[in-house]
């Protein structure tokens, strides 16, 4: 089963369960991907009989072996693209998501490759996503949510969530950028010694554990 919509599907499924234990319900799914729930459960269906994921009736959506090689290919487009946006043409870190979208989907297995070694073969990228190497796999050190670290917790942001753009450019404002060192306060964080109060960071920010 080949086409774009499907692979955004199996990228989401991975995705969800990257950075939190929680499988995906079709629900989620639909939300994730601003689709309507019963186009979402025809084309869990067609996945499903395509052998890329497992589900039944009202349970969660997870993929299978095949699944995730094929979400993991994807990803590691993804990801490159973003990193070679910014890296090469100064893109900022809120502004290669829907670009890579685009991306992901028309350049070559050559220009991938390409890509990667001009890059360095990067293990993450802008926003602190593992990307996957050619045969699949990720390399990730433990970490906690933000909102789940304890105050006097001292890490560094391994990963910041990139669905919001004006999160990120407040963020980067901020210094909480990847590699930052945070210290976890009762009321907030510090960075660089500056306490300040990012509101809607506490669920889009991990830290080394």
């Amino acid at each position: 089963m080949e086409s774009p919509a499907a692979d955004d599907y199996l990228k989401t499924v991975y995705a969800h369960t990257e950075w939190q234990d929680a499988p995906i319900t079709p629900s989620v799914l639909a939300a994730k991907l601003g689709i309507a729930p019963s186009s979402v459960t025809e084309m869990v269906k067609k996945l499903a009989a395509a052998g890329l994921v497992s589900h039944v009736p009202y349970g969660a959506v997870r993929l299978t072996d095949a699944g995730t090689r094929r979400a993991l290919a994807m990803l590691r487009r993804h990801r490159l693209i973003e990193t070679w946006l910014v890296r090469e043409f100064g893109y900022a870190w809120d502004e290669v998501h829907d670009e890579a979208e685009v991306l992901e989907h028309t350049i070559s297995d050559r220009l991938l490759e390409g890509i990667d070694v001009r890059l360095g073969r990067p293990r993450f990228d802008p926003h602190g996503d593992a990307i996957p190497d050619a045969a699949g796999d990720v390399e990730r050190e433990p970490f906690v949510l933000l909102a789940d670290a304890a105050p006097g917790h001292n890490g560094r942001v391994l990963r910041v969530d990139d669905r919001d753009p004006a999160l990120l450019r407040a963020l980067e404002a901020a210094g909480v950028i990847v590699g930052a060192e945070i210290e976890v306060l009762a009321g907030g964080i510090a960075v660089g010694g500056s306490e300040i109060d990012v509101d809607g960071a506490a669920r889009s920010v991990w830290l080394s554990a």
